[in-house]
């Protein structure tokens, strides 16, 4: 056998060209790919490499397919038939011809005869063609029916005579033509004015019988007619009219009737803005204030100029309006339409107006009693400033002396936002509830915040300024609680307008409160009772803000002093104890939408059902502070006569009680005792309802029930109090129990983590190998398809690379080109600059 030959590798080829010798002298031409350890009976490739080589072939390659491919994208040196179904086999020639032709003459009607019209095509106008209408040869005919239809038309023989034109001009009669072919004599002009003098007489004798024969005729049969007229009219007695009777409308001719009485639909004014709205109403109030000024004042300029009204002379009075309705009513019977006249439905109408004037005195009566229910005081006193200025411009000087004194007592229309406080005193001081609530609100539309920049901070103080005054009128004695009701209203709107501000002014006078209380507890060890006008603060605070909030910036801190004043409150009169229910009042006020539980409020109200026990030796709940088990005030609530209890009658608890309490007699503080226990037992019973859905209902309220159940037996109270006491034991019986047994969850234990290793076997070592051909098969197509996707992209990076390098070369090179004819450019006006300073130079010498 022979030897076998050596495979040649690509730096064996290499090495036999020309650049051999350089390359075996050039090291790092070379590339050695060295292994990491040797296999016996491996074939090995690639183990030298010649990067450099190989990177200039890439490149040569590239310049020569790539490169030219980018340096004619976009240039076309080839014919393309484009015609249509040229090489469609399937298409007949007739049809390639038809289709080809319609293609062309759709392509130029669409680009080129966009605007051009098509001369073959006839234009045509109601039917009538364009080219024939152009001719003007239609003959206008004269309006006139007297006239012949002639007239207005100029003949030949006037023209001729008129504005001669010689023979050209002039018509040939049938005599002319004959004499002409005989003799060929032309009439003179003489002759040609007096034929036609003869035949325009002669055409207006024909039309003037005409006329007479059409009169006679008209004459004749109006005769004819007025003799048959008779006959044809049968006139029906006015007996038998009466006793007609008029055919019932159908129920569609109803409905036709009722349409036409419906309201139409009205315009209605756009939305106005809030700006918009305080804007006219400060107007309105400016405009009332300056006519009670000058009502003041004596001035009846005003309403002589208001009555007086300018009629101009060319006025025409056409500014009426029609209130009757001309409309006839239509309606269909007997297949024919039937129209009523106005005479014959004269009773109807009568009685039907009747009844509706009547019906719409009665509505309008109900209007005007719903607007006179409706109306602020602001209005009514409008509607006298009205009809004030409504009245005789004359007046006495009598009436004139009274009207200025009411218009003195009036109130004004516009006030000044008062600056401190004393002013708003000032500005209230000696006036009803209604008028200072009425002085308050024209303030605030005087001075809204969108009329002016300093309206805002001006109403944040008056709102301070009312609090204030609140506090201040429940202070005296007695409190003027009817207008503090007054002024809350405008309280909340103000508070609206500016939430805020509002905030920030409850959230001092709460924090006042609380460090007052503090510094008080930790001198004396217990504070006293919330003065009335800290009670109206909490009670406006829950007018103003929600309680309902999980947590509010105004309306937590209320309820934290709530429960603080029934915590740390000594109960020590019945003073206290009225001021302590009020409280427990307002607690549950705080707390109705949020169902929140407040224990103060239950401990309270259980320490007060304590202070009603007569044998307090042996009870089965615990008494919480403020209140004591046994002492010397632990029995303010029982009663020193039992007799009482029959003349006792259920009242309201008044608020101005927490302030000041006069009780002359047993009788009167048994009344109020029994007053008190009446209020708690109905917060007991609104309690009971509020936390029934509580799973520790019954534990919560375990203490009050044993107290009413054993202590406070119901055959001393009242009737009233008996209910009561009876409701609440059945609400606090009835209640569900829904708590059960604590046990211990029952549950599979979880067992630990084993740490066991877990084997597993493996069949195949090295190569990837599958089981059967198929495999094997589908595992080298998988590879293979990877490796040419990965040799892919490689190639495609190569190609982009080599593309932005030769797209940066044509960029650099217009650059230089462009630099180069920008510096010859410059070099040459240079030049000229140059030559033109040295001949200006040359000049000047």
């Amino acid at each position: 056998m022979g030897k076998v030959p050596k495979k040649r590798s690509l730096a064996d080829k290499v090495r036999k060209t020309k650049t051999s010798t350089e390359i075996k002298n050039n090291p790092f031409e070379v590339k050695i790919n060295r292994k990491k350890f040797e296999i016996l009976g491996r074939k090995t490739k690639h183990d030298v490499g010649l990067p450099g080589v190989s990177r200039s072939k890439a490149i040569n390659k590239r310049k020569e397919t790539l490169l030219k491919e980018y340096k004619l994208k976009g240039k076309c040196g080839k014919f393309v038939d484009r015609r249509f179904g040229e090489y469609d086999t399937k298409m007949a020639p007739e049809d390639k011809i038809l289709k080809r032709f319609s293609m062309e003459r759709q392509r130029g009607h669409d680009k080129k005869d966009l605007y051009n019209l098509n001369e073959e095509e006839e234009l045509t106008h109601y039917g009538q063609s364009l080219a024939e209408m152009e001719k003007f040869n239609d003959i206008v005919n004269s309006d006139d029916d007297d006239e012949p239809e002639e007239k207005g038309l100029l003949s030949a023989e006037l023209t001729a005579s008129h504005f001669g034109g010689g023979g050209l001009l002039r018509k040939k009669t049938s005599g002319d033509q004959q004499d002409g072919e005989g003799h060929h004599r032309a009439k003179s002009r003489q002759e040609l004015i007096e034929e036609l003098i003869q035949k325009s007489k002669q055409e207006k004798r024909e039309r003037q019988v005409r006329k007479e024969e059409a009169q006679e005729l008209t004459e004749k049969l109006d005769l004819e007619w007025k003799s048959i007229q008779t006959l044809m009219v049968k006139k029906t007695p006015r007996c038998d009219h009466v006793e007609e009777e008029k055919p019932k409308l159908e129920q569609y001719d109803m409905m036709v009737r009722e349409l036409g009485f419906e309201m139409k639909a009205q315009p209605s004014e756009k939305l106005k803005t809030p700006e918009e709205l305080a804007r006219e109403e400060r107007e309105k109030l400016h405009q009332l204030e300056s006519d009670r000024l000058r009502r003041m004042m004596g001035d009846e300029g005003g309403e002589s100029s208001q009555s007086q009204i300018h009629i101009s002379a060319d006025d025409i009075h056409d500014g009426f309006i029609l209130d009757k309705d001309d409309k006839k009513t239509l309606s269909y019977q007997d297949g024919k339409w039937n129209v009523e006249e106005e005479s014959e439905k004269d009773n109807d109408e009568e009685d039907d107006e009747k009844e509706g004037q009547s019906g719409e005195e009665e509505e309008s009566e109900a209007e005007v009693e719903g607007e006179e229910d409706g109306d602020d005081e602001e209005e009514e006193e409008e509607e006298e400033d009205e009809e004030e200025t409504s009245a005789k411009p004359s007046l006495s000087k009598e009436e004139m002396k009274a009207q200025q004194e009411a218009a003195k007592a009036e109130l004004p229309y516009t006030f000044t936002a008062p600056e401190t406080y004393d002013d708003l005193k000032d500005l209230l001081h000696g006036h009803t509830p209604d008028n200072q609530r009425l002085i308050v609100a024209r303030t605030q539309k005087s001075n809204h915040a969108s009329l002016a920049v300093g309206n805002k901070l001006r109403l944040q103080k008056l709102f301070g300024f009312l609090l204030e005054y609140i506090g201040e009128l429940a202070t005296r004695s007695p409190p003027e609680l009817a207008t503090t009701d007054k002024l809350i209203p405008e309280l909340y709107s103000m508070c609206q307008m500016f939430p805020e501000a509002a905030c920030k002014t409850m959230q001092s006078i709460f924090g006042d409160a609380g460090h007052s209380s503090e510094e008080v507890l930790e001198v004396k060890g217990h504070i006293a009772f919330p003065t009335l006008d800290m009670l109206i603060y909490l009670k406006v605070t829950a007018l103003l803000f929600p309680t309902s909030d999980f947590r509010h910036p105004v309306t937590t801190p209320a309820l934290l002093y709530i429960s603080q004043a029934l915590t740390k409150c000594p109960v020590r009169s019945l003073q206290d104890v009225t001021s302590g229910l009020v409280l427990c009042c307002l607690g549950v006020e705080y707390v109705t939408f949020s169902k929140r539980f407040l224990p103060e409020l239950i401990n309270f109200l259980s320490g007060t059902l304590h202070l009603a026990v007569r044998d307090k030796t042996s009870i089965g709940y615990t008494v919480v502070p403020p209140f004591r088990p046994s002492g010397k005030c632990s029995d303010l609530l029982v009663l020193s006569d039992s007799e009482s209890c029959k003349s006792w009658s259920k009242k309201s608890l008044p608020l101005s009680v927490t302030q000041h309490l006069e009780l002359r007699s047993d009788l009167d503080r048994d009344h109020h005792r029994l007053m008190c226990l009446s209020t708690c037992l109905d917060l007991v019973k609104r309690c009971c309802l509020l936390y029934k859905d509580l799973t520790s209902f019954a534990c919560i309220f375990q203490p009050i029930t044993t107290l009413l159940s054993k202590h406070l037996s119901a055959q001393t109270l009242p009737e009233l109090l008996q209910e009561l006491h009876s409701e609440i034991l059945e609400s606090i019986g009835g209640a569900p129990v829904t708590r059960c047994r604590l046990v211990l969850e029952r549950k599979k234990p979880i067992p630990l983590k084993l740490l066991t290793p877990k084997i597993v076997e493996v069949l195949d070592y090295g190569k990837k190998r599958g089981s059967t051909r198929e495999e094997r098969e589908k595992e080298r197509l998988k590879h293979k398809y990877k490796k040419e996707f990965k040799g892919a992209l490689r190639e495609i990076r190569k190609d982009t690379r080599f593309l932005a390098r030769e797209k940066l070369s044509e960029v650099m090179n217009r650059d230089s080109e462009r630099k180069r004819k920008v510096r010859e450019l410059f070099g040459s006006l240079a030049t000229q600059e140059g030559e033109w300073k040295a001949l200006k130079r040359r000049k000047k010498k």
